[in-house]
């Protein structure tokens, strides 16, 4: 890995941190600024950042609540970062959730100047040639990316969503940061390392750079669209990929209405019911089925079209669950439906999320109330989401870690039942679940599964007996040329190293200014050279320079607050 001061040298990063660490100070996040010791691995000559205290409107909130505004403040890649911090429960605790799920990415649009600008560069010639008309005025403008309705000399009706100029580099500034902030984050606040925040920013990375590519989402919708192909109750709009690329991506203009907006259906004859059933059939296609699941169906992303069919837009935010992972899946909902803490136990450990520190115990007797609460109701009466939530929140509570893509599930099916749930009060999510569950579990012991797993397996131990009479032989030449290493490191003595070495410097200092002072003062009593004043001009300058270093030696011990 790239060390922190080598990741940041350029100007451009350090104005950046500069107004970052500012931001923070004045949220009154001063004190873990502190404890980052951010001047000392930047290697600058004087502090890029003075810390100070938070203004009284701004304390008066509550921590969670200033972070929020913290991240509103300091622009698209930390209100993304937030928003996606709002689908990890199991990292941070329920009232951060809250806040992080009210960032908006909403932002003034930018001129159609610049979206013509932005529209040539990436097709390569004039939009005109293939545009008949495209509206100046953007449908919707988010801090990536804004949209624009038009219609296709071909005739076509589309909906263009066009990058922000600039917005890449602004972003690929900030992440490099924020891995920087992630990596002192773990070096020196205790207990930093337990909420992995640099794997968090690898994950933001990797998450907002294919967020950034509207080739990616373009392929997504693709294959989403040929998930879909034979069901006529699900619509997936078509991409036009001769006007589609890194930063622009054309799809036709769907009309229909806002599953939310309920009068409007009724009027329009829908039948709220098949609606609500038809989308949670739809989502569970999408986990269950293709493993490949829309991570943010919210209403305004989901419109309703004739015949009650639905139509999802907006791919930028998607899951995806292999086959262990959907096996974990299945395994551990059904250990929950069937109220087996052992079996939830004996899942947890199979996938390896139960590290050595979580007491056992504690955990199976916290579960065992958990799965007390709803023994006595039916089964069909449960809400799907808030069994979830609670189970995610038992996990939080032991630190226990899920893939994000588990966890950004969990909010997205909250969503898609809440969703039934208003479009029917008699809506159960449960009785949905039950059918896909149970075609799993006889896929799953199928002949053809069972002989394709054997095969894998097979495969997976011959490999293991092809290699492992060379890693031995390896071992035991390395063990006999005396190459055998084994890696140590000492982690919370850093700060201990970094403070002893600016002590040494400070006391190495005031000798020197020491012995200016005893110098000069001997100089003084020979009263001999040239002389200013009436005393020795060497013994005059001795003290000038003592003088000064010791004024400079005073103001550094004043401005990092230890006395």
């Amino acid at each position: 890995m790239l060390t922190f001061s080598r990741i940041n040298r350029n100007i451009r990063s350090i104005r950046r941190y500069r107004n970052v660490l500012g931001i923070l100070i004045k949220y009154g996040f001063g004190h873990i600024v502190e404890q980052l010791n951010i001047n000392y691995y930047l290697e600058l000559g004087k502090k890029i950042v003075t810390l100070g205290s938070a203004p009284k409107e701004i304390e008066r909130l509550t921590q969670p609540e200033r972070l929020r505004l913290a991240m509103v403040e300091l622009g698209p890649t930390f209100i993304k970062l937030g928003q996606i911090l709002s689908t990890r429960p199991d990292v941070f605790p329920k009232e951060y959730i809250e806040e992080f799920g009210k960032l908006q990415d909403k932002v003034p649009s930018l001129p159609f100047e610049d979206i013509k600008g932005q529209l040539q560069l990436e097709l390569g010639y004039s939009f005109e040639e293939v545009f008949a008309e495209l509206s100046p005025v953007p449908i919707a403008a988010a801090s990536v990316a804004q949209v624009h309705c038009g219609r296709l000399k071909t005739g076509e009706q589309v909906v263009v969503k066009i990058r922000r100029p600039g917005i890449k580099q602004l972003i690929e500034t900030d992440v490099d940061i924020l891995m920087g902030l992630a990596y002192l984050i773990e070096k020196h606040i205790p207990g930093g390392e337990l909420y992995d925040p640099l794997g968090l920013v690898k994950e933001f990375r990797r998450t907002i750079h294919r967020e950034m590519d509207f080739t990616r989402e373009g392929h997504t919708i693709d294959r989403f669209r040929s998930n879909f192909a034979e069901d006529d109750s699900v619509h997936i709009p078509n991409v036009f990929w001769e006007m589609t690329g890194e930063t622009m991506l054309t799809m036709e203009m769907v009309d229909g209405i806002k599953i939310s907006e309920f009068d409007q259906l009724v009027e329009a004859g829908y039948d709220l019911k098949v609606i609500a059933h038809n989308g949670a059939d739809a989502f569970l296609t999408q986990v269950l089925v293709h493993g490949l699941f829309h991570g943010d169906p919210h209403p305004g992303n989901i419109f309703v079209q004739q015949n009650n069919r639905l139509c999802f837009l907006d791919f930028g935010m998607v899951g995806r669950l292999g086959e262990d992972l959907k096996n974990q899946l299945v395994d551990l909902l059904g250990a929950i439906l069937a109220r087996d803490v052992d079996g939830i136990i004996s899942n947890l450990l199979y996938s390896g999320e139960i590290t050595d520190e979580v007491d056992a115990k504690q955990l199976k007797r916290d579960l065992g109330e958990f799965i007390d609460d709803y023994y006595e109701i039916p089964l069909q009466e449960i809400n799907a989401g808030k069994l979830l939530m609670d189970f995610v929140e038992i996990l939080t509570h032991y630190r226990i870690k899920f893939p994000s893509d588990l966890m950004l599930l969990a909010k997205a099916l909250i969503t898609i039942e809440g969703l039934g749930r208003q479009l029917d009060p008699d809506f159960n999510m449960i009785q949905h679940l039950k059918p896909f569950m149970e075609k799993l579990v006889k896929d799953r012991v199928s002949p053809t599964t069972l002989s394709r797993e054997f095969f894998r397996i097979g495969q997976s131990y011959s490999a293991l007996a092809k290699n492992l009479p060379r890693d031995i032989k390896e071992f035991i030449n390395r063990v006999n040329r005396n190459k055998f290493k084994i890696d140590l490191e000492h982690r919370g003595l850093e700060k201990l190293i970094n403070d002893l070495d600016r002590s040494s410097n400070r006391l190495s200092f005031s000798l020197l200014i020491a012995a200016l002072i005893v110098g000069s003062s001997l100089i003084m009593q020979t009263e001999k050279g040239p002389q200013m004043f009436g005393f020795p001009v060497l013994g005059f300058l001795g003290y000038s320079i003592a003088g000064f270093l010791g004024l400079w030696l005073a103001i550094a011990i004043l401005r990092s607050g230890r006395l």
